[in-house]
């Protein structure tokens, strides 16, 4: 029980970063940037725009993309039943004719779910034959704190299948951190990826320039499935999939500029302006906590004691009373909600200001449902004061494990 609660939680931390992702047309033209190949292409965001976007470019030999942060997208539909979110087209007449089936549709994959992802723009490409599709990645390994390349020569595929089916058929690289990719790194990766002898020095310059963008970036991922080799021996990124740090934003400006907020689940943005990190689950017992180690382990003792976690929600070492009760009022946004846990370890967090606003919130959302209250640290008898003077249903604890039996014992499971 605690282990697959903890792994739910692990994916919510990850989650919780909201490390930003770009579409494929931002990739590309930054891929292009470091000298990396990428088919041409245009982007647009009306139908008008996609016929001229396939004029310019001058071919027949066309690829249209809708322009959703999701995987699967040639296999998905949209919501007004087309199918397919990727493909061949022929000319500017029917790149218009299908950006008016995909732009403004949510795209449904199996990634998104029934939900799906909002199609604000479509990618024209021109189509570029492959002799050998091939994957090549850039991220952080956590084992050994250092920049890692995966390669493998089965590209244009699911990455995860392959490791499922062939393990031998990928092979990892460690990156020195002071020295970056060598040209015997380089090549020694480009040699794996199933080129002919012709783009082994072309693609081991490509490993270069991803690895530059990955560095100068402040990337947490550059994927890029497939690495194409043409039969005239040139290399190019056929799809690109990047993952930014947030925590460099303030140095990638351009980069967080092109920030698409529609793909981005709406209450997590809002609780971002906050200073909230909160992800929405599927249970009953809502949790406000300060700290993402602190969020897990509240977690995993609701679910010790029967209960289902409805949400990870982390408010940081700056709550406020005010920062308090927009966290209630997105947790009550939640139907299922039937019990709030609220764990607080006061060190950098007051608690009388957590006191605070959990009583406004109390008041201002004449709450209905239990809410549990377990408070440690600075200014905890001054928090304990206000619970125990406000008059209202609070259940203030001290200790963890009675005030989670607390919470689970007056919010059963529908």
């Amino acid at each position: 029980m605690l282990s697959r609660s903890f792994a739910r939680a692990t994916k919510s931390v990850a989650h919780q970063k909201r490390l930003l992702s770009l579409h494929e047309f931002r990739s590309a033209a930054l891929l292009k940037q470091y000298g990396v190949g990428v088919p041409a292409g245009e982007a647009a965001t009306t139908p008008e725009g996609a016929y001229q976007a396939a004029k310019n470019l001058g071919t027949n030999e066309l690829v249209i993309k809708a322009q959703a942060l999701t995987g699967g997208r040639g296999k998905g539909h949209f919501d007004n039943g087309f199918q397919g979110g990727v493909k061949v087209i022929s000319s500017p007449e029917e790149a218009q004719e299908l950006a008016e089936k995909m732009l403004n549709h949510k795209l449904i994959t199996k990634q998104t779910g029934a939900a799906g992802k909002e199609v604000t723009a479509v990618y024209i490409c021109e189509r570029r034959d492959a002799l050998t599709e091939a994957y090549l990645a850039i991220l952080l390994d956590r084992s050994t704190q250092l920049p890692m390349i995966v390669a493998s020569a089965q590209g244009g595929m699911d990455i995860e299948g392959v490791a499922a089916a062939d393990p031998t058929a990928i092979k990892t690289f460690s990156v020195p951190l002071g020295g970056g990719v060598s040209d015997a790194l380089a090549t020694e990766v480009a040699s794996v990826l199933g080129y002919t002898p012709e783009a082994i020095p072309e693609a081991a310059k490509a490993v270069q320039n991803l690895y530059k963008v990955f560095q100068e970036r402040d990337c947490t991922q550059v994927e890029i499935n497939p690495l194409s080799e043409t039969p005239d021996h040139q290399v190019l990124a056929m799809d690109a999939k990047l993952g930014f740090d947030d925590n460099a934003s303030f140095r990638q400006k351009e980069v967080f500029s092109w920030r698409d907020p529609t793909q981005e689940d709406p209450q997590e943005v809002e609780a971002a302006e906050y200073g909230l990190n909160f992800i929405k689950l599927d249970g009953n017992i809502a949790n406000i906590v300060n700290g993402a180690g602190l969020a897990m382990a509240t977690m995993d003792i609701i679910k010790l004691y029967g209960g289902e976690p409805a949400n990870f929600l982390d408010c940081g070492g700056t709550a406020t009373p005010q920062t308090i009760e927009k966290a209630f009022e997105l947790i009550l946004s939640d139907k299922k909600v039937n019990g709030i846990f609220v764990n607080i370890f006061g060190g950098i967090v007051r608690c009388d200001y957590v006191a605070e606003g959990l009583i406004a919130a109390t008041k201002n959302f004449n709450l209905d449902i239990p809410v549990v209250v377990r408070l440690q640290g600075t200014n905890m008898e001054k928090a304990k004061e206000l619970i125990n003077n406000s008059g209202l249903k609070l259940y203030a604890f001290e200790d963890l494990d009675p005030a989670a039996e607390k919470i689970v014992e007056l919010a059963p499971k529908a």
